[in-house]
C-alpha cells in the first residue's frame, strides 16, 4: 500500500527525524553515559510511557531495559486536528521521567541522551510483530527467561478503541 500524499515534517539534531501523519514508529532512547535505571527508576519510566497512550499515541507497546526504552507508538491528532510531533511526545517521557527520577535518586542533570531513534515503520511491517520484537530483548538481554517474567514490559495496543 503506498505512503499517504501527506506533507511530512522534517526535524534534525544530529540525526534526520522524518513523521508523516498517522504513520507508527519504532524509537529507542537512551540513558547519558549508559547509566543504569535501577529497578524503581525503570518503573517511573514505564509509568511516563504509559501516560501518552490515548492522549498524544496510541502507545502499541513499551519495554523499559537497564540503560535504554523502546517504544512502539503511532502519534494521535490534537484537538484541532494537528497530529502530536514525536519530538514533543518523545520530550515530555523524558524529561517528566528525568525530573521524577532525580527526585527519587535525590540527584541533578540530565538522564537521557538528547538524540533518539525513530524509525518509521514500513507499510510491510506490522506493529504487533515490532511489539514482539521489543518484547523479546529482555531475554535475549538474558534479564527473564520470557517476555511475561520482565516487569518493564507492556503490549498496549489491544486497550485503544
Amino acid at each position: 500500500m503506498p505512503r499517504k500524499n501527506i506533507a511530512s515534517r522534517i526535524y534534525r539534531r544530529n540525526l534526520p527525524h522524518i513523521q508523516e501523519e498517522g504513520e507508527t514508529f519504532f524509537v529507542t532512547f537512551c540513558t547519558k553515559d549508559g547509566r543504569v535505571l535501577d529497578p524503581e527508576a525503570r518503573s517511573v519510566v514505564l509509568d511516563c510511557c504509559r501516560y501518552v497512550h490515548d492522549r498524544t499515541a496510541v502507545l502499541h507497546g513499551v519495554v523499559v531495559m537497564p540503560d535504554r526504552v523502546h517504544l512502539i507508538l503511532t502519534p494521535l491528532s490534537d484537538e484541532n486536528g494537528q497530529t502530536w510531533r514525536l519530538e514533543r511526545i518523545l520530550q515530555g517521557i523524558k524529561g517528566v521521567s528525568a525530573r521524577r527520577i532525580n527526585l527519587l535518586l535525590r540527584r541533578e542533570g540530565p538522564l537521557w541522551l538528547g538524540e533518539s531513534f525513530d524509525h518509521m515503520l514500513r507499510t510491510d511491517e506490522s506493529a504487533e510483530a515490532k511489539v514482539e520484537y521489543i518484547a523479546h530483548n529482555a531475554v535475549r538481554k538474558g534479564l527473564a527467561k520470557t517476555p511475561e517474567e520482565y516487569p518493564w514490559l507492556r503490549r498496549l495496543s489491544e486497550q485503544h478503541g
